[in-house]
């Protein structure tokens, strides 16, 4: 052993203790044991494998499924100067040969890649030249079909037991069932595995699910009161950038992130917030992991998630430094049929999966037997309007062979041509005035996208070109020459998805293969839905105890900070004649709307809303024109 585990942690990561089970799973990897470590998040899974990796002559194989996680912890080491490769998409042979004789003969010290990388041979072969003295199958829940996140070609990582047969395997996850972590086990081929488990609770967040009509009002509460960084979770990238406007409206420090940002902006904003010059980051579900930020006070989901695990592992990320944090769900009635609508209404069978198939290979004109290992550009929105498609069926589609191997997406998917006009409307109608040839074309962008004064907004060319009546190719022109005027900002993407086909077409035959799992995995899929759904509405039971059951863990005690300790608390302490007295009282100092009441009493908000509503049945208060409530005087 070059250094002892705590000399590792102290030199490299600052740290003079470990935490939870990382001693205790870090000794059993030294000691060549196999270890399914089941961590909650923030629970520090990443230096279960880095520190014994680093105390061992060798390197060790990393298996990732996400390029952005990977990119992560690669760059984190080697801003810690220890050697460390990636290896992602989009690499040519000969660059990737020269990476893997690196790994061979360089001295790293991890190769970390994604699990498709498993089936070129070249990568096999190397990695039995390899000094391999650990591997790690990190988010290993990608590996069992009842995961959240299942990825067959997760199933590839047995092969690393014979390319490696003198390695341990540590397999680490937050987010496992007891029916998930069975499968891991059984799947990587463990030989007598220790299972560490960590509890998943987090008894200093306070986790709430709050009802409202109102989210955007309830969103600027939440934001104001927040003392430290907090992070605002959307399901799409517009809303990204209108809730982050509308929040620096109302003075509080916000900006956006998301997949389609290009790099350079991406670290800017990331930097900006990790410094706290920016308190409010508004980003999609893929935001945050691998960002090791402890100060996160508030985590706010503004809809609702396809899963409890995805839920809780984004949640998790408020409070990792042990002080006291909120996780809060803001939902309202309109949202369930929304969830339904977004999730499960748009996931496509498998005769429609063998169409969307056969439509690819068609356009690019793919032979029966051929297309192995060929990479295409494809314009998704031209794709679908060429065939007549739904665009979200189709794009859940091309996620399905990509989670099946059968193709491979690139990062750059569903990028799109984005415009913002940054003049004033006085000055477009100038220059409207100026340039008639092109004012219809404006015109019909502006009928077409509302808010894109105020934000980037994704736009359809060829939708244009027809609202237009002009070819695709002149709404181009157009926008260029809107650009170079500075009238807009305005990022062209025409080729927003790169494919790279991963076996030779043989239709119906490549689908067949795995087309009994679609329909399982579909009512999975459902089943996770109606869960999380579930948990929105249950009111009775403490938010830890539910989310801990889920993951087979049994609480005895409640957490006394959720939403539903809290309530129940205030309900066993309080009458509807206190509460009837302390509207009242407020309201003979002045009148209120129900807002300003509620924002001032310390009572549930429903328990003050019936009461306003009782004292209104009895003619005790009354609405005025401004609509407050006001004291009733004969």
């Amino acid at each position: 052993m070059l250094e002892s585990p705590k000399e590792i942690l102290r030199k490299y990561w600052g740290y003079s203790e470990f935490k939870g089970s990382q001693q205790k799973i870090i000794e059993a990897v030294l000691n060549r044991q196999d270890v399914l470590a089941l961590l909650p998040t923030g629970g520090g899974k990443s230096l279960c494998f880095q520190i014994p990796a680093m105390a061992k002559e060798g390197i060790c194989i990393v298996i990732s499924p996400l390029i952005a996680l990977i990119q992560n912890q690669v760059d984190s080491l080697r801003q810690r100067n220890i050697k460390a490769i990636a290896l992602t998409g989009g690499i040519p042979f000969n660059e990737l040969n020269n990476l893997l004789d690196n790994c061979v003969y360089g001295n790293y010290k991890f190769l970390y890649l994604s699990p498709e990388r498993l089936h070129q041979e070249i990568v096999q072969e190397r990695i039995q030249q390899m000094n391999v003295n650990l591997i790690a199958i990190d988010e290993a829940h990608c590996i069992s079909q009842w995961g959240h996140d299942f990825r067959p070609a997760y199933l590839e990582c047995s092969k690393l037991r014979e390319l490696a047969p003198d390695a341990p395997i540590i397999a680490l996850t937050a987010t496992a069932t007891e029916q998930v972590a069975k499968d891991i086990v059984s799947n990587l081929q463990f030989n007598n595995p220790l299972v560490f488990k960590d509890s998943f609770s987090r008894p200093n967040i306070a986790f709430a699910v709050i009802w409202s009509e109102d989210k955007h009002y309830r969103l600027k509460i939440l934001c104001s009161k927040a003392r430290s960084s907090v992070i605002l979770y959307v399901r799409t990238r517009r809303l990204t950038q209108e809730l982050a406007n509308y929040l620096n409206q109302n003075h509080c420090s916000a900006d956006y992130f998301h997949g389609g940002i290009d790099k350079k902006d991406k670290e800017k904003k990331l930097n900006a917030w990790l410094h706290n010059k920016v308190q409010i980051m508004v980003a999609t579900n893929a935001f945050g992991m691998g960002i090791d930020k402890a100060d996160v006070s508030l985590v706010i989901h503004y809809q609702v998630p396809d899963c409890i695990e995805n839920y809780f592992q984004e949640a998790g990320r408020a409070g990792r430094n042990g002080e006291p944090a909120m996780a809060v769900l803001l939902t309202n009635k309109a949202d369930e049929s929304q969830v339904r609508n977004q999730y499960l209404s748009v996931l496509p069978d498998v005769p429609y999966l063998k169409e969307i198939y056969k439509r690819l290979n068609n356009y690019f004109q793919i032979s029966y037997g051929e297309g192995y290992d060929e990479m295409y550009q494809l314009n998704f929105n031209n794709f679908c309007e060429t065939y007549s498609l739904k665009i979200l069926m189709t794009y859940n589609a091309l996620r399905i062979l990509d989670q099946n191997s059968v193709i491979s997406l690139s990062e750059s998917f569903s990028k799109r041509t984005t415009v913002r006009f940054v003049t004033t409307k006085d000055q477009l109608f100038s220059y409207l005035e100026k340039h008639k040839a092109i004012a219809p074309a404006i015109q019909t962008i502006l009928r077409t996208y509302g808010g894109i004064f105020d934000y980037d907004t994704k736009i359809n060319t060829s939708l244009l070109s027809k609202k237009a009546a002009m070819p695709e190719e002149k709404v181009q022109i157009v926008l260029k020459q809107l650009q170079d005027d500075n009238i807009i900002e305005y990022v062209a993407q025409q080729n927003d998805l790169s494919i790279t086909f991963l076996v030779p077409r043989e239709d119906d035959r490549t689908i067949n293969v795995f087309a009994h799992k679609i329909k399982q995995q579909q009512q999975l899929k459902a089943d996770k839905v109606e869960d999380m759904l579930a948990y929105t509405k249950n009111d009775n039971i403490c938010r830890s105890k539910q989310l801990l059951t889920y993951f087979g863990e049994n609480k005895e005690t409640d957490c006394g900070i959720c939403d539903v300790c809290v309530n129940r608390l205030k309900q066993e302490n309080v009458t509807s004649k206190s509460i009837s007295d302390d509207i009242l009282a407020l309201l003979e100092a002045k009148n209120q709307t129900s807002r300003e009441l509620i924002a001032v009493l310390n009572h549930p908000e429903h328990a003050v809303l019936d009461v306003i509503k009782q004292l209104l049945a009895n003619g005790i208060i009354k609405i005025n024109t401004r609509n407050e409530y006001e004291r009733y005087r004969a």
